[in-house]
């Protein structure tokens, strides 16, 4: 296969989105819709321009690609090892809303560890697109005690709540299950962390402890649907929501 994308060419301009596109596009064995690589091509801009690229670590984006295999090509960081995902029907996936986990058996391991970042500069997130059911799930858990670090929803999926480097549960309150979209915690600090939830940031007072070891891992209980992960140092959160939201919404209009 001959792969057409070079820096420069029909608008692509950042390197690290013109080797993720053939990278995508070599486990697809297709090319990718060139409104699909633009978006690419315009997050990684964004983000650069926003000056949130560089603490962004490891990231998947599980939409877009034409394959399960090319949705788990890494963006930034070291490939996930996926489990129990149907790697050949693509029946998991689906090009727009991303990849589906089933609460149990399904789940990625993202190859990285809840202790490589530093204790106070961290930031977890995925991008939900259809919500879990069950009482409680995962959706991007690492580690134990002292410091783990955790995405989840609980109350059979009204509400959601994080942990950061934290043992202690911070859940949200009056959500009543209004949480698609973008769900991260960003800590820069020792004695509190941020955490965005539904388009709104709040600031929560909670000490941090050592990072537990143990590898972030992508649908950890849960059988939500999820189109993007990051993780990484600690970031402004609602820059990027808005450059993960625009990069869904620019897929989903390019793809027929």
């Amino acid at each position: 296969m001959t792969l057409r994308w070079v820096p420069g060419w029909n608008g692509l301009t950042e390197p690290e989105a013109v080797s993720y596109v053939a990278a995508v596009e070599a486990a697809d064995e297709q090319e990718l819709e060139f409104g699909v690589a633009r978006a690419i091509n315009d997050f990684v801009v964004g983000c650069k321009n926003d000056g949130i690229w560089d603490a962004i670590k490891a990231c998947c984006i599980l939409a877009g690609a034409r394959t399960t295999n090319g949705a788990l090509v890494p963006l930034v960081g070291d490939a996930p090892t996926p489990y129990n995902f149907d790697l050949v029907g693509d029946t998991d996936y689906n090009r727009v809303t991303g990849l589906k986990g089933d609460g149990s058996t399904k789940y990625l391991n993202s190859n990285r560890n809840n202790n490589t970042d530093p204790q106070n500069n961290i930031h977890t997130s995925v991008y939900v697109t259809a919500k879990g059911t069950g009482a409680t799930g995962g959706l991007m858990d690492a580690g134990s005690s002292p410091g783990p670090t955790n995405i989840y929803y609980t109350s059979s999926g009204v509400e959601v709540g994080t942990r950061s480097r934290s043992i202690g549960f911070d859940n949200t309150s009056g959500l009543n299950g209004n949480w698609l979209g973008l769900i991260g915690q960003s800590r820069s600090t020792s004695s509190g962390y941020t955490r965005r939830v539904n388009g709104v940031n709040a600031d929560i007072t909670r000490a941090s402890a050592a990072p537990d070891s143990g590898n972030h891992i992508v649908f950890s209980s849960a059988n939500a649907r999820l189109s993007f992960y990051s993780i990484g140092e600690s970031l402004d959160l609602a820059l990027l929501d808005t450059r993960v939201s625009n990069l869904m919404t620019a897929i989903g209009a390019a793809i027929p």
